[in-house]
């Protein structure tokens, strides 16, 4: 898990060479975790501290009233302005694509940034939507019934990554 996420940190440096509009904002749960994870890797790497926030999409589903009436609602917390930042969100795992759609919807109820650009730990495949992101740590190649599990030691008190047979 360090040498992907090394990866990702070094992929994103790379490709900003302007990093003074750069902003990282994880969306929940684990998402907010690897972008704080991220965020120290950039500064260790360049001396940079950019600024990290955290999004909750639970309300921006499309299908938050098909999974419960009452979704868990976490604390968005973006203590920055976007206008005109080069917004990067990070998520765990990229499969059809909704959840990032919400996060770009929440977002927008921020402002308006320059740019918005994905990083994710793991890409699955089977999107529903024509979104794709711009730093992955690893490709998994799944089956439509298999899930992804990422597990990380914030939250789960171990760093991992599990495929799980359908239910």
């Amino acid at each position: 898990m360090d040498g992907i996420l090394k990866k990702l940190a070094a992929d994103i440096l790379t490709a900003h060479k302007r990093r003074d509009n750069l902003a990282l904002i994880g969306i929940h749960t684990r998402g907010v975790f690897l972008a704080r994870r991220l965020k120290a890797l950039i500064k260790q790497a360049e001396d940079i501290d950019i600024p990290c926030g955290a999004v909750d999409i639970n309300l921006y589903r499309d299908d938050w009233t098909r999974s419960s009436l009452n979704p868990v609602v976490r604390k968005t917390d973006i203590a920055f302005d976007v206008d005109d930042r080069q917004i990067i969100l990070v998520d765990d795992v990229l499969y059809t694509g909704r959840t990032i759609r919400a996060a770009m919807d929440a977002l927008m109820d921020f402002g308006r940034p320059a740019r918005i650009e994905l990083a994710v730990l793991v890409d699955r495949g089977h999107r529903e939507l024509p979104i794709q992101a711009n730093y992955t740590g690893i490709y998994i190649q799944t089956k439509t019934g298999e899930a992804v599990n990422v597990l990380l030691m914030e939250c789960d008190k171990e760093d991992r990554v599990d495929v799980v047979a359908g239910q």
